[in-house]
């Protein structure tokens, strides 16, 4: 991942405490903004295998009044988009059901920062490379966490698509237009 413009991001190959301290330093106003994970289900199963630990989630990060997610479609160029926080259900579809967000820290950056970050991250989650078990919207919550505000998403949101990707026979069930939606 490559972000020339933001000189910020080689902290990642190193320890953890690098990373924030490398990562929350350019605010010079010392705001602070919250980073909010919005977790979304998909399909009613969750009602069923949450218990288990398991289930299908679909995650946005919202930051200034703004979600940004992650999909998939058939071109080489971003496949990240906002809408408004917590409406996926209205902009995606029945199947999506706001579940809960999480307040995952603050950032520094700022606003016309944020928006060079996406479009930055929109060359890494171009539309034609979303996969569902190794580069969904979880991975892209899960990068723009970590840039934002050093921190990770909760690991069971992308629990199922991991034991998919660990298991190639459950890959080989699913139908090819789950995995790569063109």
């Amino acid at each position: 991942m490559s972000f020339s413009r933001i000189p910020l991001l080689n902290c990642f190959s190193g320890r953890r405490e690098s990373c924030e301290e490398e990562l929350l330093p350019l605010n010079p106003s010392g705001n602070k903004e919250p980073v909010i994970l919005n977790v979304y289900d998909l399909f009613n199963i969750n009602e069923f295998v949450v218990p288990l630990g398991l289930g299908i989630f679909h995650t946005g990060i919202q930051v200034y009044g703004t979600e940004y997610t992650y999909g998939g479609h058939s071109y080489s160029n971003s496949g990240i988009f906002e809408m408004m926080p917590r409406s996926a259900e209205q902009e995606l579809g029945e199947h999506f059901h706001y579940r809960e967000s999480i307040q995952l820290g603050f950032t520094q950056f700022s606003r016309d920062e944020v928006h060079r970050i996406v479009e930055q991250l929109g060359l890494q989650f171009t539309g034609n490379s979303y996969h569902l078990t190794s580069n969904n919207c979880n991975h892209f919550s899960d990068t723009m966490a970590r840039i934002l505000c050093g921190q990770q998403i909760p690991n069971w949101i992308n629990r199922l698509a991991y034991f998919i990707a660990c298991v190639p026979f459950l890959q080989r069930c699913l139908p090819p237009e789950w995995l790569t939606p063109m």
